[in-house]
């Protein structure tokens, strides 16, 4: 499914990127800027253990802290968060973690804006009216790129799904705090998921149908770093400059989005990831490799060029050098140590109900090559067989 030439697209960054070691130390001037003087804080309770908290607090004033948020967050945590909002007077949020503290976040203020539940605003059913109270975004790992997206992904254990909420500026962090410092000393394997998640993201953005030459440019440089770093960041969590590049690599990533969709790998993580609660980036890298495979026959001087961004050897035809970008892909996933789809909890018995929600899921659309539910079928079973090589 090829873009029209002359269809009108629409960039939109609505976040201000404040970034580099250290650059948490900006809060409080940040907060102020915005207006905000009692912000609750939105984070989970191994980021409190780890005593980033503390460092976090050291430069905000009066506040409320919410340190529930777990993997995969639903409905009813969004719900407690919005209780607490309300309940403390708060007049913006801070949110300090990963995805899933800042799409908690977020979602927190879709709600404490427009009343009702969270549900109301699954994409397609109440469109958001007004911008969230002002959100100062700190990620403390690289990978979802949360910071910048204009959605958070929130789970219903009801229809055993997640769905998306957003996909307007409305929704976006007013400030993005990206400091690699908070990243130094991640575990490996968190390391190696939440990065792999960010050149999911630039990989699916670059080649779903509602790429455009923007978001084109950030994600081929996402790509590029996270082929020349993740590496090292997984071998040595102390190494603040491999650390700064991810940090860079997963923002970019998050830019990708814009206001669209990706495709099938996101289709199969996002759906798989409301039936078995496991970390969504290591979910995602697993199945990467499949779609990849799946799609490069569609648009090879696509997948060329994200063969050259990772490192594979030039000089062989564009669907030879578009298949060895995906043999890269594959290559990077075992480096990096991420688990099996067994080991993530899923059993090949599995695969028709998880080919069914991936294929219902919204981001099926937007996917480079027509795939059907036979076909999601056919990819779930090379994500399983690929992970035993």
């Amino acid at each position: 499914m090829a873009v029209e030439v002359d269809l009108v697209r629409t960039m939109e960054v609505p976040t201000r990127l404040v970034h580099g070691p250290g650059a948490v130390g900006s809060l409080s001037q940040a907060l102020q800027d915005f207006g905000v003087s009692r912000p609750l804080v939105v984070t989970d309770s191994g980021i409190v253990a780890a005593g980033l908290l503390d460092r976090l607090l050291e430069h905000v004033g009066e506040h409320f802290v919410f340190d529930e948020v777990r993997p995969n967050p639903d409905i009813a945590l969004v719900d407690r968060g919005v209780g607490v909002f309300r309940d403390s007077g708060c007049d913006g949020l801070v949110a300090l973690g990963g995805g899933s503290s800042i799409d908690t976040a977020k979602s927190i203020g879709v709600v404490a804006e427009h009343g009702g539940s969270i549900l109301d605003y699954e994409y397609g059913r109440t469109p958001l009216a007004r911008r969230i109270p002002p959100l100062a975004a700190v990620p403390t790992t690289a990978g979802t790129g949360s910071e910048v997206t204009l959605w958070a992904v929130i789970t219903d254990h009801d229809r055993g799904v997640k769905f998306n909420v957003g996909g307007t500026p409305l929704i976006g962090p007013h400030v993005a705090l990206i400091d690699p410092e908070l990243m130094l000393g991640l575990p490996p394997a968190v390391t190696a998921a939440t990065g792999m998640d960010a050149l999911s993201h630039a990989i699916e953005c670059y080649t779903c149908d509602y790429h455009q030459p923007f978001t084109d440019a950030v994600a081929l440089y996402a790509m590029e770093l996270v082929g020349r770093w993740l590496r090292r960041a997984v071998e040595d969590g102390s190494n603040l400059e491999a650390r700064t590049h991810m940090a860079h690599a997963a923002t970019f990533g998050g830019m990708a989005y814009g206001t669209e969709s990706a495709g099938a790998a996101h289709a199969m993580s996002q759906s798989a990831g409301g039936v078995h609660d496991c970390p969504h980036g290591a979910l995602t890298a697993r199945v990467l490799g499949p779609v990849c495979e799946y799609n490069a026959p569609a648009d090879p001087e696509r997948y060329a060029r994200i063969a050259r961004a990772l490192g594979a050897d030039d000089g062989r035809d564009t669907l030879e050098l578009a298949l060895a970008g995906v043999e890269e892909v594959y290559r990077l996933t075992e480096d990096v140590g991420i688990p099996t789809m067994e080991a993530l909890g899923f059993s090949e018995d599995e695969i028709p109900p998880l080919a069914k929600i991936a294929y219902e899921d919204p981001q099926t659309i937007g996917n480079p090559r027509e795939v059907s539910q036979a076909d999601y079928e056919e990819i779930y079973r090379n994500a399983f067989s690929r992970g035993r090589t």
